[in-house]
């Protein structure tokens, strides 16, 4: 199974982390809209991943939630119909959660940079260090820490849990606003009173 090496820091200053990543990269960005919809899965995390119009893959992962560099073991399948799989999947499993993001992605060397705008959540950057064959964990994380100093990534600034998780913990702490009280209706004043306020009196 393949592996990654993988970090994800909060973003401050989108522009600026920008600006560093392009003066590395061996790359020209690639701007990508994605939509990930997660599915239950008793083991690892379970997501289709659609990439515009027709292009999608379906990706099984396992990881730990742990704030440092991590391994991630995955596999990856490229989807020829999309939506039906969608339905398939979301009836036999059932969804968890759907994340909408802008993805801009970099290459260093064998390290995939992405700078990616959550929809809900924000600016983050994540590091992929693709493992080569033979390739220990230890190598990759040596890469990821490199790649972190030279982008001014804090180990305040990582993040432990997934972009889903985030949403539905972010849904959770900001639940709906509830709909404010029914305006009471407006009651006329008594016959009697209206008749004294009318008659204004004299001789």
């Amino acid at each position: 199974m393949p592996s990654n090496i993988e970090i994800k820091a909060r973003l401050a200053d989108l522009p600026q982390t920008r600006g560093l990543v392009a003066a590395i990269s061996d790359t020209p960005p690639q701007t990508l809209r994605q939509r990930d919809t997660f599915f239950r899965c008793t083991t690892g995390r379970l997501k289709l991943r659609e990439i515009g119009v027709g292009q999608a893959e379906l990706i099984f992962y396992s990881r730990p939630d742990v704030s440092g560099a991590k391994q991630s073991d995955y596999e990856v399948t490229a989807v020829a119909e999309p939506e039906l799989l969608r339905v398939v999947l979301s009836r036999s499993l059932g969804v968890t959660q759907t994340v909408e993001k802008t993805r801009v992605l970099y290459l260093v060397g064998q390290t995939r940079v992405h700078l990616d705008t959550v929809d809900g959540l924000g600016d983050f950057l994540e590091l992929e260090v693709v493992l080569r064959p033979g390739q220990n964990s230890a190598e990759g994380q040596a890469i990821a820490a490199d790649l972190m100093q030279r982008l001014g990534i804090r180990d305040t600034d990582l993040c432990s849990t997934a972009y889903a998780d985030m949403l539905s913990a972010a849904q959770v702490e900001t639940p709906a606003t509830p709909s404010p009280p029914p305006t009471p209706p407006r009651i006329g004043r008594p016959m009697a009173l209206r008749q004294a306020s009318a008659w204004r009196g004299g001789s």
